[in-house]
């Protein structure tokens, strides 16, 4: 009997796309399959295996080492692995163990950029069959099952800033590896400020293309493309899907961005202030709804008129502003997104809501009636890991319907308005996540432990740096 049998780990639904994988795979002349599987960053990893072993082995999992869990964004180990528990207070996590990478068959894709590679996203798996519970994809499923549960289905559509480059020296001599490495000289395809203008569209216009055409290749739902406020900035809009497939779908698209743009010549990066001159932050927008999975009404949706939310979505409402800062370790995971929360910024600097404000951290869109109301989030940054992202905003959401949580009038004056401020930084974030008991119920207190010990370990490696500013500031003076 297979792993995945002895476990019962695919439902009928993924055991016919293993069948349907396998018959690609065949009819395709597949060469290899890339075996992926999102880390506590949201960033790509995993093997890529012989297409015939591949297929051969798709039902008793593959092994990874433990260590890819245990990094930070330096790709630093930051867990004494060797160690007993290897950091983690865990046998199974000790000396670099292997856990198993199990397919999702449901989202396996042949790559448009790398026309003989299959390509499948995995959850990870101890031998005994359990879950890791650091695997933020497992985390994020069961969310969703708890609210799936209660017959509901969350619905999120992704409104994704980011910059695109000219590549002009990748910085490759052996003096420029590290941890990090040496970053790449770039130069812009566009100056900024001309917003959505034509002009600026058309000269980003080839590498635009490219990225369109093998985004949609991939089955990716995206909407709109769009030039940003930035020089070198553009925005992908991608239409509402439900549960665990716009967070694969973000997971996949900025992986594939990068690859594809790369390999043409560009540098795309979802870093949210990249440190270059006149260049304009980046956000993630995230839009959200509730729906109900026996009728698939939206249980946002005001009924009476001169509601913007259902009795529902303002409870819900309610508890994602109560959570708001708890929540930014997740939103906004990075020392340099925070850089981006400035007043009159067209980013949000505390928790309020609006109605369609673009100023606000919650903008409410919809109205009586209207079956596409919803939420969007504008507090996140796009490198933000997507899973751990959108599971924070059902759990502080539902939490706040299950307290009836109010609140309160909406902010027509975002940057003026009495309100708790979003954390400054990613250590007040932390701070955040460890005073709210919150989550550390619904997470678990081992993987909030866990993934601010990471960020602690990131913060601490930048406050060890000299920086530009410190140099200016005293190198004469004293």
């Amino acid at each position: 009997m297979t792993f995945i049998a002895r476990h019962a780990l695919w439902s009928d639904e993924q055991k016919d796309a293993a069948a349907r994988m396998r018959r690609i795979v065949e009819e395709r002349n597949l060469e290899v399959i890339r075996l992926a599987f999102p880390d506590q960053h949201g960033i790509l990893r995993g093997k890529t295996i012989i297409a015939t072993e591949a297929i051969v082995s798709l039902e008793s999992g593959c092994s990874i080492t433990t260590t890819m869990l245990a990094k930070d964004t330096s790709h630093r180990t930051v867990f004494p692995v060797f160690t007993s528990g290897g950091g983690f207070g865990m046998k199974e996590m000790e000396g670099a163990a292997d856990v198993l990478m199990v397919a999702d068959p449901t989202t396996f894709r042949v790559l448009p950029w790398a026309p003989t590679t299959g390509w499948v996203l995995c959850d990870l798996y101890f031998n005994d069959g359990r879950p890791v519970p650091f695997a933020t994809r497992g985390l994020y499923k069961r969310v969703l099952d708890e609210l799936g549960r209660g017959g509901h289905d969350f619905v999120a559509g992704l409104e994704v800033e980011f910059h695109i480059f000219k590549l002009d020296d990748p910085h490759m001599r052996a003096e420029d590896a590290g941890q990090p490495g040496t970053p790449p000289s770039v130069s812009l395809l566009s100056h900024g400020y001309q917003y959505l203008t034509e002009q600026r569209f058309d000269q980003m216009e080839p590498v635009l293309e490219i990225l369109r055409r093998d985004i949609v290749a991939l089955g990716l739902p995206l909407r709109s493309v769009e030039v940003e406020f930035g020089p070198s900035q553009c925005e992908f809009t991608f239409a509402p899907r439900k549960g665990l497939e716009p967070a694969d779908n973000m997971v996949l698209f900025r992986s594939a961005v990068k690859q594809i743009a790369r390999r043409h010549g560009y540098h795309a990066t979802f870093m949210c202030r990249p440190k270059l001159p006149n260049l304009f932050a980046s956000g993630w927008h995230l839009h959200q709804s509730i729906v109900s999975r026996a009728s698939g009404d939206n249980l946002f949706m005001a009924k009476e008129a001169g509601q913007p939310l259902s009795e529902f979505g303002r409870y819900y409402l309610g508890g994602l502003l109560d959570h708001a800062r708890a929540a930014t370790v997740f939103t906004t995971p990075t020392i340099n997104g925070y850089k981006r929360y400035r007043s009159y910024s067209l980013a949000p600097d505390r928790a309020i809501w609006g109605r369609d404000n673009r100023g606000v951290m919650i903008r409410v869109l919809g109205g009586p009636g209207d079956a596409a109301t919803r939420l969007e989030n504008r507090v996140g940054e796009p490198a933000a890991n997507p899973y751990l992202y959108m599971a924070a905003q059902i759990l502080a959401g539902l939490d706040g319907v299950d307290r009836k949580l109010d609140p309160g009038p909406s902010a027509d004056t975002p940057y003026e308005t009495k309100a708790p401020l979003l954390p400054k930084s990613l250590r007040d974030a932390v701070s955040a996540l460890k005073d709210d008991p919150f989550f550390r119920e619904k997470l678990g207190a081992e993987f909030v432990d866990y993934y601010t010990h990471i960020k602690n370990a990131e913060i601490d490696r930048f406050l060890a740096e000299v920086t530009d500013w410190e140099h200016r500031e005293y190198f004469e003076m004293f």
